[in-house]
């Protein structure tokens, strides 16, 4: 009897050291998962915020319209000089920038009502002076009863850049405790005042995908200069006064 307390005494022993050994490795396990997930949270807020500025606010291209309002008086019904150049001009632009056709909304219900709607026709006619095709010139009326002088408008949608909104400061620029500060990354907002101004004045969004294609070379000029370099002499060009344009001597 002795033997056999002895050895439960001893399996019992056992059983309460290798729990105990289990409940430390757990332990260690979970310490070691918080460490590795703290590890983790630190390096993924560090990198929501990229270093590239063309990264934090790229510049997207999507369809707009332009829009050209005319103001018509209630007495008149024609267009004035200015307003002839303005359509004109449009028809141009249409022919190298649009997506779609041109539509001219033509105000009803208001004060300038039929004004507005004899000019419209000139404002068609002018369009198929400028060649536009008469497909793609649609007119349409919109409700402007409330309006005693609402405008005669000429549209067309096109390709736009645009970057931003500017202006955003999710994070302090001063010291505190967030890794962003202490690794001197650059801050949100520098940046995007450039690429904002850059997608407003590139003449064609196109050229933000990809070059244009390359136009021919000038054929006269070449020959000239290959003429030369067949010679031996030089292919630069030669000014006979070059000082002709020059207003002052400093600098000789």
């Amino acid at each position: 009897m002795g033997t056999m307390a002895m050895k439960i005494a001893g399996s019992k022993a056992e059983q309460r050291a290798r729990s105990a050994r289990v409940g430390v490795r757990a332990a260690m396990t979970v310490m070691l998962a918080s460490v590795l997930g703290g590890c983790y949270t630190t390096r993924d807020v560090t990198e929501t915020i990229p270093n590239d500025y063309k990264l934090r606010h790229p510049i997207s291209l999507q369809e707009g319209e332009k829009t050209v309002a005319l103001m018509i008086g209630n007495q008149r019904g024609t267009l004035t000089p200015a307003q002839r150049a303005d359509t004109v001009a449009m028809a141009r632009t249409w022919k190298r920038e649009a997506t779609g056709g041109i539509i001219i909304d033509v105000p009803t219900g208001g004060g300038n009502a039929r004004s507005a709607a004899e000019a419209a026709r000139e404002v068609q006619s002018l369009l198929f002076a400028a060649e536009i095709p008469q497909h793609v010139v649609r007119v349409r009326r919109y409700e402007a009863a409330e309006m005693k002088f609402a405008p005669l408008k000429i549209k067309y949608t096109r390709v736009t850049a645009d970057a931003g909104p500017c202006g955003l400061w999710p994070k302090d620029l001063g010291p505190y405790g967030d890794p962003l500060y202490w690794e001197n990354r650059p801050y949100w907002n520098l940046g995007c005042a450039y690429q904002r101004n850059i997608a407003a004045m590139v003449d064609n969004p196109a050229d933000l995908v990809q070059p244009r294609g390359e136009t021919p070379i000038y054929t006269p000029r070449r020959t000239v200069v290959l003429e030369k370099y067949r010679k031996g002499e030089s292919t630069a060009t030669n000014y006979p006064n070059p000082d002709a344009g020059k207003i002052s001597d400093i600098g000789k």
